[in-house]
Formats: C-alpha cells, sequence, structure tokens
C-alpha cells in the first residue's frame, strides 16, 4: 500500500479585505450613552478592532464581525443592525456566485472546509450541478473513515491508456507492451485560464502548487519562458504552436503533454511517441454534441487520453448546449456500451467550481478533472473579469507573490481532498477509481421529475 497521501496547509491571509455577505449598521443618532455599550461587551472585539483600509476606503468592522449578533439584540434603542452587504451581491455573476467565491476564499485562506452550523440554507435543486445529489447513505451500507487518518482511503488516479489483457509468452513473459501511465495522487490537474491579468506571477504560484501537490499544470508552448524551467516535471505543455518548435531535449524528458483534437491527432501523437515513447499524450477536444462518436473514433485509433472541456460555465459548442455533467455521462456510457471505456483515460473540464463538482463529474464517467477559475479566486479574484477587457484589477492580481498564491492554492485544494474523503468514507469506498461512473450513487433530479410525472395525467 502506499503512503497516505496527506496535504501541508499553512494559514495565508488575505493581501486584501474581504468582501462580506453583510455589514454592520450602526446608527449615532438616538443613542442612550449607556454606562456600558453593549459594543465594549462584544467577545471578538470588533469595534475596538475597527480601522479604515486605506487602499479600498473600506471599514474593516465588516470583515471582523463573526455575525454572532450579541450587539444587535441587546443594543436597547436598537441602533445596531446587520444588512446585506451591496458590493457583496455583485461580485461574480449568476454561475460564479458570491456563496461560491466567498467559499473559496475561505478555504484558501485556511484549507479547511467551510461547515455553517445553521445547516445549509439554499435550494435542493438548481441548474448544473445543482441538480444532481450524492447518496452517502450511512445506514445501508459501511463508512470509512478517512479524513482523520484511520482508514486508507486512495484518491490517486492513473493518466494513460490501459491494455485489456496481457499476452504471455511459451515462458510466461509478458509479450503485450505496456504503455506509459503517470500516476496522480489528486484527481486534478490545473487548466489554462479562461482570462488573466498579464504577468508571470499567476503561472508560477500555479506551478508551485503543482509541485508541492504532486500534480501537473497545463502551460501554453507560446507561453513558455525561463522563468518556469525549473517546474518542467510538473508541467504539461499544450501545443498550440508550431510542433517542430519544440524543443527535443524538452520531449525526451517531459511526462505528459497536450495535443489539440484537430484533423489528425493521432498522427502528432504518434510523432512525439517515436521521440519519447514513455511519453503520455493528451488529446484535447471542446464538448460538443458530437464529443461522444469522436472519443469513439480515436479510442479505436489508439488514443491514450482524452481531455474534453466545457466553457467556464459548464457549457459546450452549440445553440442548445448540454451542461457538462451530461455530456460526460453520455461518452462515458457510450463507450461502455462498445466495450472500450477501460482502455482510456478521461479527464473532464470547465465550470467545476466547488469540492462536491469534482465528486459530481468523476460520477458522470471522468477519471480526473481539470481546474481554472477557483485557482484564481483562491488568490483573491472576485470574478469580476476586468482584466479581461485590459481595465486595472481591483486585488492587483498581477503582482501577487507566486509562493503566497502557491499556499492559497494549496489550501484550497487540501479542502476539497478532505471533502472527496468525506465522500468516499461515506459511500464506503476505499478509492476515488471505484466512483468513476458509479451513477447509481446519484439522484439525478432530471431523472425522478421524469419517473415521478410521466405517469400523472394518464388514465389506466
Amino acid at each position: 500500500m502506499p503512503p497516505k497521501y496527506h496535504i501541508a496547509t499553512s494559514q495565508a491571509s488575505n493581501r486584501f479585505q474581504k468582501i462580506t455577505r453583510s455589514g454592520i449598521i450602526a446608527w449615532e443618532e438616538g443613542c442612550l450613552k449607556c454606562a456600558r455599550c453593549v459594543k465594549k461587551d462584544c467577545v471578538y472585539q470588533v469595534y475596538e478592532k475597527r480601522n479604515l483600509d486605506g487602499r479600498q476606503m473600506l471599514d474593516s468592522i465588516d470583515s471582523v464581525c463573526m455575525d454572532c449578533f450579541r450587539c444587535v439584540q441587546n443594543c436597547p434603542n436598537r441602533l445596531i443592525h446587520k444588512g446585506l452587504n451591496p458590493s457583496y451581491k455583485v461580485i461574480g455573476d449568476h454561475y460564479w456566485t458570491p456563496e461560491i467565491i466567498s467559499n473559496l476564499w475561505f478555504q484558501a485562506e485556511s484549507g479547511r472546509i467551510p461547515v455553517s452550523g445553521a445547516g445549509y440554507g439554499g435550494p435542493f435543486s438548481g441548474p448544473g450541478f445543482d441538480a444532481m445529489w450524492t447518496d452517502m447513505s450511512e445506514i445501508v451500507r459501511p463508512t470509512r473513515d478517512g479524513i482523520h487518518g484511520r482508514e486508507y482511503i486512495s484518491t490517486t488516479v492513473d493518466i494513460g491508456r490501459k491494455i485489456m489483457a496481457l499476452e504471455l509468452g511459451p515462458d510466461g513473459e509478458v509479450l503485450s507492451p505496456a504503455p506509459p501511465l503517470v500516476e496522480l495522487p489528486l484527481p486534478v490537474i490545473f487548466d489554462m485560464l479562461p482570462w488573466s491579468p498579464p504577468g508571470d506571477n499567476i503561472p508560477l504560484a500555479f506551478l508551485r502548487s503543482a509541485k508541492a501537490l504532486g500534480t501537473f499544470a497545463i502551460v501554453r508552448q507560446t507561453g513558455l519562458n525561463p522563468a518556469i524551467k525549473g517546474f518542467l516535471s510538473n508541467i504539461i505543455i499544450y501545443v498550440d504552436g508550431n510542433p517542430d518548435d519544440l524543443d527535443t531535449q524538452f520531449l525526451r524528458s517531459a511526462r505528459i503533454i497536450e495535443i489539440p483534437g484537430g484533423e489528425d491527432p493521432i498522427a502528432l501523437q504518434r510523432r512525439f511517441k517515436s521521440i519519447n515513447p514513455d511519453l503520455v499524450v493528451i488529446i484535447r477536444l471542446r464538448l460538443g454534441p458530437k464529443t461522444a462518436e469522436q472519443v469513439l473514433a480515436l479510442v479505436a485509433q489508439g488514443a491514450e487520453a482524452i481531455h474534453c472541456v466545457a466553457d467556464e460555465y459548464g457549457l459546450e459548442e452549440g445553440s442548445n448546449p448540454l451542461f457538462i455533467k451530461e455530456r460526460m455521462k453520455e461518452i462515458h456510457l457510450h463507450l461502455v456500451d462498445k466495450g472500450v471505456r477501460d482502455q482510456i483515460t478521461l479527464i473532464g473540464g470547465g465550470g467545476v467550481a466547488m469540492a462536491e463538482h469534482m465528486a459530481k463529474l468523476i460520477i458522470c464517467g471522468a477519471d480526473a478533472l481539470s481546474i481554472d477559475i477557483p485557482l484564481l479566486v483562491a488568490m483573491e479574484c472576485r470574478v469580476c473579469r476586468r482584466c479581461k477587457e485590459g481595465i486595472a484589477c481591483p486585488v492587483e492580481l498581477e503582482s501577487v507573490d507566486p509562493q503566497w498564491g502557491s499556499v492559497r492554492i494549496t489550501n484550497l485544494m487540501a479542502g476539497w481532498h478532505s471533502q472527496i474523503l468525506e465522500i468516499l468514507g461515506a459511500m464506503g469506498m476505499r478509492e476515488v477509481r471505484r466512483l468513476r461512473g458509479e451513477m447509481g450513487r446519484a439522484m439525478f433530479f432530471e431523472d425522478l421529475e421524469r419517473e415521478i410525472f410521466s405517469t400523472m395525467g394518464k388514465r389506466g
């Protein structure tokens, strides 16, 4: 049994004041001048710690307040109130919601799982991943305890092509060529960003964290520079330029490379593997209505791994796009039906915003997944996309310290790792590989709705 995978975390405080969901409103007019003001009784001493952040021109009291409501309830003249912060409501968008962003900030700062003692107060269904519920019944199956270290639960996955049977010689020697495999201790790779502030600091933060976690970060061929040479063992080069311009020495030492799914990606795969037979080649495909047939054709031609990518909202291409979970289910089941699913590694990416999305995408058939925007959010990004328009970033991401950024990303992944262990433990599973395609361990709102209401209005 391999050693237990552990992600070391450390506190990484925010550079900027957090935008909190609620804020304190304290009226001075009408104050009774009580001998003992309720502000002095605050157990967290938020009023004593209060100051003005000159860089953002914000009162720090909102980010320090712990929402105990003691001052609100005990003020005799009801002059202290808690109100919804208008700045909080406008961060992100309909998909990257303020709740998701603030939870990612919390995990990046501490490495801990965001837990609310008040329970879940949101809707129980919605679009995308919200229409999928994981089945974690502790009554019908034994549970595992991996998060506290009392049981071993593996989160390791392999990237590469697998053989379905071994061919043996007359003396028992193995004649079947063994395809190269790359092991990931966590089923996550860092993808290219759909938009980002300029500069090398953000890619360096990604690479530092990838090295600490033992995973990989995808870097464009056109973005290679001397600053990242020390991270070659944790880089997946995406060939977005002329393949002839790639350094042959690098190809001989690389472990994984990613190529676009153009006219003949298999020919390019053979070309790279003629230089380095131990190289694992990933073919990148944009999700669309015909992706399942494309994947099947590539498997038949000898593809090793396929990266199916949706947009930042998890939607595929097309006039009536499906969400990534629906298309990944289709691809997985199509390969199962043809009897070739176990030959290929499927990586899904796009729209993965929370730890639960990681588990849900694997249940829908992915072996591993790629993430992008959560890595930026870990470094205090507010998903405003101002940098996409050439406008200055409100949290100065272009000047972020790569070491600080890598700690924040590592903390985020530690929180996600703990949550996937919780899910696997509650399902009684000892390894994440068993979760792949286990759709019986999940409930899909669309299926339930169809089953419940399909017979309504029909006469027997």
